[in-house]
């Protein structure tokens, strides 16, 4: 029977796909869930609400739909009932499926793949907090802190899947392991808490350890970046992620320019919707100070 491998967004797909070639045992079917859980609302994501909160937190950062929901959920209040129920979209179709294929059937075996970063990690915990019934059947195979080889033969620690040359990972998949009835308790416990703390933006501190940190977290490092004169806000945005050991979603710190220039931190000019469509400086009064 085909393995059915799960990943975390579609550049881990398609570096994974890349080794099929390489090895008919390790050939499957690709599920890979878009969402990226290390950043924004979590609170009752469990409950149709919570799915709907952070779609709404989604768009606002998209610049679909301007309003402060993100605020309030990341402060931990409840987001108020949906009034009509909403069809399930995106990851959430995507898990029902995974959920009635294990079920219609019983042979069926999941590897599950993680890099060692806050995405997958997260992902990660949201899988293993519904999958208990299915206990013996999901395979986790956790890049943590491992030795792989670069295109030039050189050693290096990758952080993501997408990183990992085709060949590596058929040494990989040796490292692929049943999920054990203890880690589905603990690690959905983890998820638990993780929705109950709703931090804006969760961090990778080693091993599987998260640590929340609000959504205004990376600010500073963004003001750090910002000069005197206009720039690019992707060009700001690069500067702060180039020198991050995990890098955070450019969407992500889009936003947070935005909400910077909202508050009076940085000056823009240009419409404040994609970090390519407009530019940002320190205020002249800041820098005149």
């Amino acid at each position: 029977m085909a393995l059915l491998h799960i990943v975390f967004g579609e550049p881990s797909a398609t570096a994974l796909s890349g080794a099929f070639e390489l090895d008919e045992k390790l050939k499957g079917d690709i599920l890979y869930f878009e969402d990226d859980l290390s950043i924004g609302p979590l609170f009752i994501l469990d409950t149709k609400d919570g799915q709907n909160a952070r779609k709404q937190w989604w768009m606002q950062l998209s610049g679909i739909q301007p309003q402060p929901v993100a605020e309030t959920l990341l402060e931990g209040e409840q987001p108020a009932p949906t009034p009509e129920p909403e069809e399930e979209t995106g990851d959430q179709e995507k898990f029902r499926q995974l959920k009635a294929l294990l079920k219609a059937d019983p042979e069926q075996e999941v590897y599950l793949w993680a890099g060692q970063n806050a995405r997958d990690v997260c992902g990660y915990y949201w899988l293993i907090s519904q999958l208990y019934d299915f206990a013996g059947r999901i395979h986790i195979i956790y890049l943590n802190n491992l030795p792989f080889l670069n295109e030039k033969g050189s050693v290096f620690y990758p952080t993501h899947l997408h990183q990992i040359l085709a060949k590596e990972f058929l040494k990989a998949k040796k490292l692929a392991r049943p999920v054990s009835l203890a880690e589905f308790e603990i690690d959905g416990d983890e998820w638990s808490r993780m929705m109950n703390e709703n931090a804006g933006i969760r961090l990778l501190e080693g091993g599987k350890k998260l640590r929340g940190e609000p959504a205004a977290f990376y600010d500073k490092d963004l003001l750090q970046a910002a000069t005197a004169e206009f720039q690019k806000a992707s060009k700001l945005v690069n500067a702060v992620t180039g020198k991050l050991k995990y890098p955070v979603m450019d969407q992500f710190l889009g936003w947070r320019v935005k909400e910077q220039v909202k508050q009076g931190k940085l000056e823009s000019r240009g419409e404040l919707k994609t970090i390519k469509d407009f530019e940002v400086k320190i205020p002249s009064e800041t820098t005149n100070a």
